[in-house]
């Protein structure tokens, strides 16, 4: 009795392409004992993107399976991942489009103005001006309307609190651990993959076979 090669398959939660044709490497790590074995199943073909605007597709590993065991008859799949792949097909965008360039500009500046609004928002809505005034009158006794050392360091810790908060000043970071913004965004990425994951299961769009 001839002993099976045993592949281990790994399968993302999601992947990213920037070709219509996807390949098994796209979505998976695979390994073996066999170099040959992986390498052949590192290069099936398990999904092509033909159909007009569509981007997203959601691949079983059920799917994956029967593929590399069509493929290599006298292996055995031990699947050690997610059980669902979404693959998210994104063309490439030239290197010089203003387009994307304008779009991260206006974003920026959104984020930036909104911000500010926001923060001066709520400093009108607590009457911060009014809580400096009270400070000013217990300490000197006096009101005094002129900027002074309480306004600057307010508005320099304001700033360093954001700096320190976010954990990065640019492409400059402060600590190794992710930002709150990174924590936030994989979580959100985690969700609609998720919800796209249901969605395709439900409405039997799933690659199964």
């Amino acid at each position: 009795m001839q002993v099976k090669t045993i592949v281990y398959l790994k399968c993302n939660r999601s992947s990213e392409v920037y070709r219509p044709k996807v390949y098994l490497e796209d979505v998976a790590s695979v390994y073996s004992s066999d170099p040959a074995v992986t390498a052949t199943c590192k290069a099936l073909t398990v999904y092509r993107f033909t159909k007009k605007n569509e981007t997203k597709a959601v691949l079983s590993v059920i799917h994956l399976i029967a593929l590399i065991e069509k493929e290599c008859p006298n292996v055995h799949v031990m699947s050690v991942g997610e059980n669902d792949v979404v693959v998210e097909y994104m063309a490439q965008p030239p290197a010089n489009d203003w387009k994307q360039k304008l779009k991260i500009g206006l974003v920026c500046a959104v984020c930036f103005f909104g911000t500010a609004f926001t923060i001066m928002a709520f400093h009108n809505d607590i009457e911060i001006s009014g809580v400096f005034e009270r400070i000013y009158e217990m300490w000197r006794g006096q009101v005094d309307n002129a900027i002074s050392v309480l306004e600057i360091a307010y508005s320099a810790g304001l700033a360093a609190g954001i700096v320190v908060f976010f954990g990065h000043i640019g492409k400059m970071k402060l600590t190794k651990d992710p930002s709150p913004i990174q924590v936030s965004m994989k979580n959100y990425e985690k969700d609609v993959d998720y919800t796209v994951i249901e969605s395709a299961g439900r409405n039997g769009m799933e690659l199964e076979e």
